[in-house]
């Protein structure tokens, strides 16, 4: 057999392998299947919802007391035409993304700081651990008397809320960088910043992802429930407004707007973490 037939050979074994590989085929088919299993999913609890809701159904859970579909589908309608709607979305996300903005600065750097230093560890070290477990709803009123205006105590409060996950995440993967990469820089004649710029940010981005994924999740818990504790504008605020004045359309309004929200930015934060770390073998497969 010549070296052109066995190449030809090889090639056909190969196309052959591609196609009855599993891996190969489910990437192929998975995303339309995975699309249409989610839409159904969703289609069906909002069928199911509708049914027990309009039927009045009461077995354990009380479905009669709750609007239907059609009702939270109007009054979402509604709420859509009016001008506060939007300005309370505006306020919440100008609070969200203030507070985790800075939470993912000083909590990424905070965490360096804690994986690399073990002066900084050993002053600012035992000081995190014992706020960190503290839920940050629970600094609302520290945050009212802390601050002279409800804007700044609700965005402290959402920083609060992001600022763990971040930097917890953020130590755990300095830590766990290997130490063979810091010696082949300094064995280059590499300094520390090249050390911090080549070895450590690229290294802990998986990392610091992660954390930004957990953070902006429950910044956002913080930041609705800081709103309706203390606010006066907000998706959060106009909820707890609604259920005061038994709107019970409009309170299912404010949480699908939420979910919305979340959903979004969580999304955004997941999808920037896909493309900085395109370079990972997981990234690649995504």
């Amino acid at each position: 057999m010549t070296t052109l037939e066995k190449s030809a050979v090889l090639t056909d074994t190969e196309s052959a392998v591609e196609e009855h590989d599993p891996a190969r085929i489910r990437r192929r088919s998975s995303p339309w299947r995975s699309r249409a299993v989610r839409i159904a999913s969703v289609a069906a609890a909002i069928t199911a919802w509708q049914l027990l809701t309009a039927h009045d159904v009461r077995l354990w859970l009380r479905f009669d007391t709750l609007p239907t579909v059609t009702d939270i589908v109007s009054a979402f309608g509604t709420q859509l035409q009016t001008e506060l709607f939007y300005l309370d979305l505006g306020q919440s996300l100008i609070r969200i993304l203030s507070g985790f903005g800075l939470a993912t600065v000083v909590g990424v750097a905070t965490g360096i700081a804690l994986g690399r230093s073990e002066l900084f560890a050993d002053v600012l070290g035992p000081l995190t651990e014992l706020a960190r477990p503290i839920p940050a709803i629970a600094v609302v009123p520290v945050a009212i008397l802390l601050f002279p205006s409800d804007e700044a105590g609700i965005v402290f409060i959402t920083f609060v809320a992001a600022f763990f996950p971040i930097m917890v995440s953020t130590r755990h993967a300095v830590r766990a960088l290997p130490t063979l990469w810091e010696d082949s820089v300094r064995t280059l004649g590499g300094g520390p910043w090249d050390v911090l710029s080549r070895v450590v940010l690229p290294g802990i981005l998986p990392g610091v992802f992660g954390g930004l994924s957990v953070g902006i999740g429950v910044a956002w818990i913080c930041v609705i429930s800081a709103e309706m504790i203390s606010g006066r504008l907000g998706v959060g605020y106009r909820t707890w407004q609604a259920y005061t004045i038994v709107d019970y359309p409009g309170v299912f309004v404010g949480m699908i707007t939420i979910g919305i929200l979340g959903f979004v930015t969580s999304g955004a934060v997941e999808l920037l973490g896909r493309r900085v770390t395109r370079w990972l073998p997981r990234g690649e497969r995504a």
